[in-house]
């Protein structure tokens, strides 16, 4: 896989993400933070899956590490996934791709740590872009961001994301895309589905089956195939090729997706945002800038 082809992957993973959030606003309320990320995750899965069997045969599926896949889906993107869902329901979809904005740092801040990376010229430059792309696209919403309980479960939200999309390609190296997106998803969406369960068994609170119609099956719809199914596929593919970290500049681009999907719904178009996406976009070209090879004298 090409670098351009990587990139591309994942602003596209940024793009079905983004698309989920708005999609995410008719669920919260009607359902429950824990049943929410039990449907999600296991229609993730569910959809996934035949295609991955489709792709690669049984006997990838049966060789595939189950348990260790599981574990790591469930601590991490299921833990992720539930936290998402509070910080919406206490915020809003722009202040949850705002606080989205520090996985960059996490992202590098990991590959610094684990990996040795240094912190070279373009990378900082990039990242500092990246970082000031994402406060660019803050504009007029900066105080509309809540710092309070949601903003807490948004920032590790996004830790837990960033450490599980991480371990995904280092901890099943033996795995395709499709197969290390499906198998933590699977486990994502039993950890969630255990939640919910001793959730309901212990009093909390219930979906409110009487609120699910047309529109909030096909949000569902939208938020689990598109924000999470496509959206995680992509996102794995790229952090395969790009690592956690060059994949992660994508990220703070997220408010000017959110935003284009809002006004497709009505909202008024933001400039500042698509300015803030385009510093984004000048940041990751810079920070994956690999000056050319002196040629040896012939």
């Amino acid at each position: 896989m090409t670098p351009l082809l990587a990139n591309l992957l994942c602003l596209g993973s940024m793009l079905v993400w983004a698309m989920g959030l708005p999609a995410a606003e008719y669920l919260i309320g009607p359902i429950p933070a824990l049943p929410l990320t039990a449907m999600r995750m296991s229609i993730a899965a569910a959809v996934l899956l035949p295609v991955w069997l489709l792709i690669e045969g049984p006997a990838r599926l049966r060789a595939a590490p189950w348990r260790r896949g599981l574990v790591l889906g469930g601590l991490s993107f299921g833990l992720s996934g539930v936290l998402l869902v509070m910080a919406q329901a206490a915020t809003d979809p722009v202040t949850v791709a705002v606080i989205s904005s520090a996985m960059p740092v996490i992202g590098i801040a990991i590959e610094c740590t684990a990996d040795g990376r240094r912190l070279t010229l373009p990378l900082t430059l990039g990242l500092a872009l990246s970082v000031a792309g994402g406060i660019v696209s803050l504009g007029g919403t900066l105080g509309a961001v809540d710092l309070g309980f949601g903003a807490f479960c948004a920032a590790a939200s996004i830790l837990a994301y960033t450490l599980g999309s991480r371990f995904s390609v280092t901890a099943l190296p033996g795995l395709s895309a499709w197969g290390r997106t499906t198998v933590t998803l699977a486990g994502a969406g039993l950890a969630a589905g255990i939640g919910a369960g001793i959730s309901a068994l212990t009093g909390g609170p219930a979906v409110q089956w009487a609120a699910i119609g047309p529109t909030e099956v096909a949000a569902l719809a939208v938020f689990s195939i598109c924000g999470m199914a496509l959206c995680q596929i992509l996102w794995i593919a790229s952090v395969s090729h790009l690592g956690i970290g060059f994949a992660a500049l994508h990220m703070n681009a997220a408010p000017f997706y959110v935003m284009l999907f809002l006004s497709l719904l009505g909202q008024p178009w933001n400039w500042v945002q698509a300015l803030g996406a385009a510093i984004v976009g000048t940041g990751v070209l810079i920070a994956q800038h690999r000056p050319a090879l002196a040629r040896s004298p012939s």
